[in-house]
């Protein structure tokens, strides 16, 4: 128990934003010094990127530390991880160091226990909108790129297999990576700001291991078709191994993406287990009510006046109830009740 708790000590969110520190300018400096990053856009958003990280982690270590600042220092954190967790899927294109950085992220957050306000509905319209289009167009890209790694093993003409890889590269960095991210960033704000949440039910919780798994995915698709659009310059070389591989990939990636479609239409499973802690009895969820004028309207039965303090979350259960005046605080019960009793 004295191990567990010294663990539990070394582990506070505050330490790790200050290990988290550290690792971002150690991170940095190894993502500016590579010579060979495939991708030197993303080499200088993420030099950049920890380098903010970096000032923001000792500058919230110390906020941490203070009582008047600890509370908006740590919701600046939940929503700075929140957004750094997917930019470092980003930055694995320059380097492999961003894989530990996402794994502290996620225990700071985790650490920090957030706790999201719920969407209004306009809001929640605009955001499912967002990642909605943002899905479709992602599928869209991914069936182009995978149109063109298979004319790249299959045709037989130079020009337009290097073609086919020198656009599948455009594609990848202009395209298929911002989406990943908007998704990424779109769905969680969803999932988040909704009773859905990112782990209470399975197929939410089954679409973020696939939109966790797809950047993943993209690490190794990155540098073959970077391979192989310099490779096919040569109009004697052939896409070999690398070609067939990625093939695979691109036909994978669409399939994962497909499938988190079928997920968003047909939400099957039901809840999680730790979706079903929320409710453990199976019961439905007590409201606290305040009985105000009652009156009688036959012999032994009155209607009194509930008010709570979710009206809307009274007259949506008093809508399921048998007998009950929808859109009123005004139900009849007879006299007796224990509503009426306490």
């Amino acid at each position: 128990m004295v191990f567990h708790g010294r663990l539990g000590r070394w582990l506070s969110p505050t330490n790790l934003q200050f290990a988290f520190g550290i690792f971002a300018l150690v991170a940095g400096a190894l993502v500016a010094l590579r010579q060979d990053a495939h991708h030197p856009l993303f080499q200088t958003a993420g030099t950049v990127g920890y380098a903010v990280a970096a000032v923001l982690s000792f500058g919230s270590w110390f906020a941490l530390r203070r009582a008047a600042t600890a509370a908006r220092a740590r919701r600046l954190l939940i929503v700075f991880h929140l957004l750094f967790i997917p930019a470092q899927f980003l930055f694995l294109l320059a380097h492999q160091m961003p894989w530990l950085g996402m794994l502290l992220s996620t225990m700071i957050t985790v650490g920090l226990r957030p706790r999201f306000p719920r969407l209004g509905r306009t809001s929640r319209k605009v955001w499912l909108t967002l990642h909605i289009g943002i899905g479709v167009g992602w599928l869209g890209v991914s069936l182009g790129m995978l149109a063109l790694s298979v004319v790249g093993v299959t045709t037989d003409r130079h020009e337009v297999r290097h073609g086919a890889y020198v656009l599948m590269g455009t594609f990848n960095v202009v395209l298929a990576i911002p989406s990943v991210f908007l998704a990424i960033i779109t769905g969680a704000v969803v999932s988040l700001g909704t009773p859905w949440g990112l782990i209470k039910h399975r197929w939410v919780l089954a679409k973020l291991i696939i939109a966790l798994s797809l950047p993943v995915l993209a690490t190794f698709e990155g540098p073959w078709i970077d391979e192989l659009a310099a490779r096919t310059k040569d109009s004697a070389a052939e896409p070999g191994r690398t070609g067939i591989l990625l093939v695979g990939a691109m036909a994978l990636f669409l399939a994962l993406l497909w499938t988190a479609t079928i997920l968003s239409v047909f939400k099957p499973g039901g809840r999680t287990r730790w979706g079903r802690r929320e409710n453990p009895t199976g019961q439905p969820a007590q409201t606290a009510v305040t009985v105000g004028a009652v009156q009688p309207i036959a012999d032994g039965t009155v209607v009194p006046d509930l008010t709570a303090a979710g009206a809307a979350d009274l007259d949506a259960r008093r809508a399921r109830r048998p007998g009950a005046a929808v859109g009123s605080r005004a139900a009849a019960l007879p006299v007796g009740d224990p509503v009426l009793d306490r």
